[in-house]
């Protein structure tokens, strides 16, 4: 019985060697797509100051910055998976939701739609998980 508890210990160590590192690559992306959100909100100040456009709440695009991440996580769990998984509606969801919410505070947009598109995020939520 040793011998076989130290076989499987040794394929499931060789198995680790050479096994692919999918977290490399994630957090590669991850930085890939930290850049491009500190990109846009650079070009967005500077547009603010050389041609005069204004954002009234540009504190709201502090909110992008995680749907973006969340946004991206369900791009590459679908890309990885070639479905989506619960983990990836999860990160989708989540990622649409906070674009919402940034969307209501960028364009000052009234509360009172809100409630009903989250309603229907949380349908679509529903109908997604029932699906698989």
């Amino acid at each position: 019985m040793t011998e076989s508890i130290d076989d499987l210990k040794d394929a499931e160590k060789e198995k680790m060697e050479t096994g692919p590192r999918p977290r490399a690559r994630r957090e590669q992306r991850g930085n890939i797509t930290g850049g491009l959100v500190l990109i846009t909100i650079g070009v967005i100040f500077l547009l603010t100051q050389v041609t005069g456009f204004y954002i009234n709440n540009w504190w709201a695009l502090f909110i992008l910055i995680p749907a973006v991440f969340k946004l991206n996580e369900a791009w590459q769990g679908y890309q990885s998976n070639g479905r989506l998984t619960e983990e990836t509606r999860n990160d989708l969801l989540g990622g649409l939701l906070l674009t919402t919410v940034a969307g209501f505070f960028l364009f000052s947009i009234g509360w009172h739609l809100f409630w009903p598109l989250v309603l229907i995020m949380i349908g679509v939520g529903a109908l997604l998980n029932g699906r698989s």
